[in-house]
């Protein structure tokens, strides 16, 4: 884009997950448990046993359901991988280094580590404190920061602002302790949001301004479309190297991390 042409505003997404850690298996759960019983329920017209039967064995054996939702859910996730994966090949420009994002790390670094992450999702202030300790034991490696802004609904814009709020701490190099207390603070609110600004340090007249900044808007406009063409379905995403991660676990992330470096 030209520095010339208008600001466009954050294009919303379709819903998507908040986290992969909550909301995604129970829906895993109901369909398995559907898709089972539905297979078992059809067993009398295949020569095999009653309703009765179906629903002595259900009962008998519930591991059945729990383990085909499992299997199900892991499916699942491998396709999106696969599919998330495809479009980062397809298009290797997608994660190529943005000078507007916060990173941490050598520049020429053999490992990048992306994250595409919301302030208010459950999964990603899960993993926060253990993604930040792989940071501390991995200094080689470049660590990259997407705030990816899902979860706001109609006026709700706590993710939004706290976005913008972590970037414009970024231009005061403050991003890491802003970053830590802002996925530490449990009820997000733009008032809780100032308040972390201050009490690091961040001089919130010259925030104000980052958070209004047409360049601000551009830039979060820009990371939304990224994640669209990457097909990314929640947060939080990792990507090693340009290769999502199958999961959000840091266990998984360090794991790619010694792998890249061999």
């Amino acid at each position: 884009m030209t520095d010339d042409a208008p600001a466009p505003e954050p294009r919303p997404l379709p819903p998507a997950k908040s986290s992969r850690l909550t909301g995604a298996a129970a829906g895993y759960v109901a369909l398995g448990v559907s898709v089972v019983a539905l297979g078992l329920a059809s067993a009398p017209y295949f020569g095999g046993g009653s309703g009765g039967d179906v629903r002595a064995y259900l009962l008998k054996h519930p591991e059945v359901l729990q383990e085909a939702s499992l299997a199900l859910q892991t499916k699942a996730e491998q396709a999106r991988v696969e599919e998330t994966n495809a479009a980062a090949t397809a298009n290797a420009g997608l994660l190529a280094p943005d000078a507007r994002d916060p990173a941490f790390g050598p520049a020429d670094a053999k490992v990048t580590v992306i994250e595409f992450f919301d302030f208010r999702c459950p999964g990603c202030k899960a993993v926060a404190p253990q993604f930040r300790a792989l940071m501390a034991a991995h200094p080689d490696v470049r660590f990259v920061f997407k705030d990816w802004p899902i979860l706001d609904r109609g006026e709700d814009i706590a993710s939004q602002y706290a976005a913008r709020a972590a970037l414009a701490a970024h231009q005061q190099g403050k991003y890491l302790e802003v970053y830590d207390a802002l996925m530490r603070e449990r009820a997000l609110t733009p008032q809780a949001i100032d308040r972390i600004l201050a009490e690091h340090g961040v001089d919130l007249a010259r925030a104000k301004a980052t958070l209004a900044a047409p360049e601000t808007t551009r830039h979060i406009a820009d990371i939304h479309t990224t994640a669209a063409a990457l097909k990314l379905q929640g947060t939080p995403t990792f990507f090693v190297n340009g290769k999502a991660a199958p999961s959000i676990e840091p266990a998984e992330i360090a794991r790619m991390i010694e792998a890249a470096k061999r």
